[in-house]
Formats: structure tokens, sequence, C-alpha cells
């Protein structure tokens, strides 16, 4: 593997250089945040490894830049012992996996091949459709310039369907996804959230972006909504 290391500590660097190195793999090291995106952008690397605590763009501000930019390379984020909220943070901004300090190098060679396998697959942190945006990590949605108020399960449908526009889910796929167990496939509660999500994003502004495909199920058009109030 090409592996990009971006660690600003010394003497942790230099262990996962020469690890990685021993390893059979070649490897690129930074110790700034700001050197990252061009970097990334002029070589291609097929991991990258982000530590958090960078000077300067720390490691969330990289992976925020870098998925802006459309560098969709793998990052495995190196965090602290406990750090809940950077862990979350970071899979927010864009990161792939993460590795709490310390950690046995065994795993974390286990989870580079790993995300080297998936190689770099396209998962922005925000969603567009069209006009439509919906930033799953502040729960806000948007057409356009107006945001829009949905409640938890219409956010969660939405993000369903925006995830794969284009594609058709079934009822019984939405509700896997949208609510628990005790909801049967039978029940017509996704029909009614289908209505509920018109109401706030299509009528209100005279387009239709949710479509119902007789006997199948729900899908989002890819252009986000076309003139026409839906029905």
């Amino acid at each position: 593997m090409h592996v990009l290391v971006v660690e600003d500590e010394a003497k942790m660097a230099a262990l996962l250089a020469r690890a990685l190195t021993e390893e059979g793999h070649t490897v690129v090291v930074l110790d700034e945040g700001r050197d990252v995106l061009p970097a990334a952008e002029a070589s291609e690397f097929d991991v990258i490894v982000l530590d958090v605590m960078l000077p300067g763009l720390d490691g969330f501000g990289v992976c925020a830049a870098l998925r802006h930019h459309q560098v969709w390379t793998p990052v495995l984020m190196l965090t602290a012992r406990g750090a809940v909220d950077d862990r979350v943070h970071g899979l927010d901004t864009g990161a792939d996996d993460y590795l709490t300090k310390p950690f046995q190098l065994a795993e974390m060679f286990a989870r580079l091949r790993a995300l080297a396998r998936r190689g770099p697959i396209p998962r922005p942190p925000q969603l567009r459709v069209g006009d439509l945006h919906l930033d799953p990590a502040a729960h806000r949605v948007w057409r356009g310039d107006t945001e829009i108020s949905l409640s938890n399960k219409e956010f969660a449908v939405l993000e369903t369907l925006m995830r794969r526009p284009g594609m058709v889910h079934t009822r019984a796929q939405i509700l896997q996804r949208c609510w628990d167990l005790a909801f049967e496939a039978r029940s017509n509660v996704v029909d009614v959230y289908m209505r509920y999500l018109r109401d706030k994003i299509d009528r209100p502004f005279g387009v239709t972006s949710l479509e119902t495909i007789r006997g199948a199920g729900y899908r989002l058009r890819e252009d986000g909504g076309r003139d026409g109030v839906s029905g």
C-alpha cells in the first residue's frame, strides 16, 4: 500500500513509518494538517493515517477539507483513549475508521488492509441531491437556501433516500432502516411519513422529488425534484 501518515509527534511518526515500511508499504509522513490536501491531490494514496491533534488545521479540519474537495481516500483517524466525542466527530467529518491510542500495530495493519480493500468510495459527510442538502451531523435540511424543520423520523427517512438517489426503496427496507422491530412490515407508517415529507420538502416549493413506484416502494429523484406539485 501507499500510505500517508499525518502525525506531528516525531517519535510516533517514526514508529508508524518504520512499522509500515517493514510490512512492505511505501510511506509518506507529514506533520502539519495544512499540507495534507495538496499531498493527497498530487499523489494517489491507498489509505491515510490521520492524527486528530495536529498544529494549525487539526484532523477534523483535514478530513472535512479532503471530502469537500472530493478526495475519497480512506482515512483511519487516531484519537485519544476514551475520547468518544472525538471519534464521533471524526466519523461525521468523513473519516472511515478510528483507533484509540495506545494501540497494537497488528490491529492498525488489519484496519488499514480492510480500508484499502474498500478503496476510495465516495462517502460525503453531507448529502446533496439537486438543491436538497442534508447535514447528518448537524441534523439540518435545506432546499436551496430555505431550511426545513423535520422530525427525527422524517429526517431518518429522507437521509435513507438521499444516500441512494434514484434507487427504489421498498417499504420493508425503509422500515428496517428507520424503525425498530415493533413495526410490522404491513404497517402503513412509511406511507404516512412519505406524505409528511412531501408536505415539507416538495409541495411548498412546487416540485416533485419523492416518487411512488407502484407495487415496489419509493425513490428520491436523482435531480432532487422536477417542476410540478407531487401527488
